[in-house]
Parts: C-alpha cells; structure tokens; sequence
C-alpha cells in the first residue's frame, strides 16, 4: 500500500472491478479510456497484464479512480511509464497530482527509476495540465496516436519527468 498526502494507493483486485468500471464508463473519463463495450473485462485484463501494475486510489475510504505503470527495462532505456483516471467528482482537488507523487516516489526508492513518462491525449488540455503541476514536461506530439472513439485517428502528447523534477 502506498499513501500520499490525502490518497491511498493500494494493488487492485478483482474486487474493484465494478467500481473501477463504473468511473471508466462515465463519459468524461470514457471519451479518455474506452476499452472496448465490456469495461469490466477491459479493467479485468488490465488486472491480468503481467506487466502491467495497477492501483486503486482511495481517498476517504472511496475507490476514486486508478494509476498503473509499466516498465522498460532495457538498461539503456529503463524508465517507467504510467497511466491514470479519476472519477469526475474527485477531480479538482489535488489528488490526482498526489497518487501521481505517491506513485513516483515508490517507483523511484523501491524500483530505482529516474525517468516517468505519460501520455496523454493531446486535447485532453485538463489531464496535460495536472501532469504539468507535478513536473511532466511536453517531449513532443505524437500524430495519429491512437484511434479515437469516432474512427479517427488522434494525437497523442508525451510527456516525460525526471525524478528530480517532482514537484509537491
């Protein structure tokens, strides 16, 4: 379990399945994360991944949404890549930023990464910023990233952070 300043970060399990869905299926987060019609089997091949490690965060006692990370380990390249959704009802109140930090420092004392990335879409302007707050910077645009809902392909925006950069 990992905890920020007002979050909990804890392993997901089955468990939070239907209520991790729950917030991947409300419009503002879908438009961002879709996965497909069946959002509790996207949640739970997430869980699934072997390479991937997912948290819930809490906060309050309440799943309010969740963060995962991936890692490259060729030890040339080695960084950690990260991924996160909020409930829209907790947004607005610093904790997104803080699993960001919560997550960051694990990965930093427990792991020993020393490079983040995240990769936002490049219109979701509202997540750009958040990351902004912590410390990502824009590294570049990445043209016709992923397909879009509507059939289109869309860009993407990547961001990196060193763990220098952090900011609280």
């Amino acid at each position: 379990m990992l905890r920020g300043r007002v979050v909990t970060l804890r392993p997901a399990t089955v468990a939070d399945v239907r209520a991790l869905a729950a917030i991947r299926a409300h419009p503002e987060v879908r438009r961002w994360w879709r996965g497909g019609d069946e959002l509790a089997a996207a949640v739970r091949a997430d869980l699934a991944d072997d390479g991937l490690t997912v948290y819930t965060i809490e906060h309050d006692g309440r799943v309010v949404g969740a963060i995962q990370w991936y890692a490259e380990d060729d030890p040339d390249y080695r960084h950690a890549s990260m991924d996160i959704f909020l409930d829209p009802a907790a947004r607005g109140f610093g904790l997104g930023g803080d699993a960001i930090r919560a997550l960051v420092r694990h990965l930093v004392d427990e792991h020993g990464h020393h490079r983040f990335t995240i990769d936002p879409a490049a219109a979701n302007t509202a997540a750009i910023r958040a990351y902004a707050k912590v410390g990502f910077r824009p590294v570049g645009v990445l043209r016709r990233y992923e397909r879009g809902a509507d059939g289109r392909w869309h860009d993407g925006l990547l961001m990196d952070l060193l763990a220098e950069d952090l900011r609280d």
